[in-house]
């Protein structure tokens, strides 16, 4: 017999058949892989860890006209389908809910520990050399200029601002990838996202000189 787990990745890598390249299975399972090398590290609950992670992406508002509800209402009928307790439904709901970087500004002081985990896993997976791949590719499918020397990045935006926001792809770094660094929850994380931080530091002083062709 399956275990919940299996079961959740079979109904994910369906649900996500034909997804944005950026927030498909592989991206999930990504995130899934990141969250457990974190959680290892910390004292979580190792199930609402996993499938936090696993469901995290389930319905994407970006691709869903900025519907917050649709990703939590599959996430719970899936969940109880499968008879997973309550308690840890509703821990998995949280997550789901507040992961997002566009929703630091409501988040409640005190996190629990596996909404830490597999925030920092998620965001671990925006930076980086998939970082930097996964932004280009979401600026193409948004058909989205690469970069104008004219348009300023937009900082500080408001939650609002950002879900419609429609910048170039090199201002995007500015606007929410290097921020990412400072916003790591575990010691874990942190390590890991200084390294890929570094390399999109470097990438962007490559592309400069390029661009200008110097």
């Amino acid at each position: 017999m399956k275990s919940t787990i299996e079961n959740t990745v079979e109904f994910v890598k369906e649900k996500l058949k034909g997804a944005e390249a950026g927030h498909d299975w592989y991206h999930i399972e990504r995130v899934w892989k990141l969250s457990k090398k974190i959680a290892a590290t910390e004292n979580c609950s190792q199930e609402v860890v996993e499938l936090s992670a696993l469901l995290h992406d389930i319905a994407d508002p970006k691709f869903h006209n900025g519907d917050e509800t649709i990703a939590p209402k599959i996430a719970r009928e899936f969940l109880e389908s499968q008879n997973v307790p309550e308690e840890v439904i509703e821990k998995v709901l949280f997550i789901i809910k507040n992961i997002s970087f566009k929703n630091r500004g409501e988040m409640p002081a005190e996190l629990p520990a596996e909404l830490k985990i597999v925030q920092d896993a998620d965001r671990i997976d925006a930076i980086g050399a998939i970082g930097i791949g996964r932004t280009f590719n979401f600026g193409g499918f948004k058909n989205n200029l690469m970069y104008d020397p004219e348009i300023q990045p937009s900082l500080n935006m408001s939650k609002d601002e950002y879900k419609k926001s429609n910048g170039t792809t090199i201002n995007h770094f500015y606007e929410k990838l290097l921020l990412l660094k400072d916003l790591m929850n575990t010691p874990k994380g942190k390590e890991l996202a200084q390294e890929r931080h570094d390399y999109m530091l470097g990438f962007l002083d490559q592309f400069y000189k390029e661009w200008n062709v110097d």
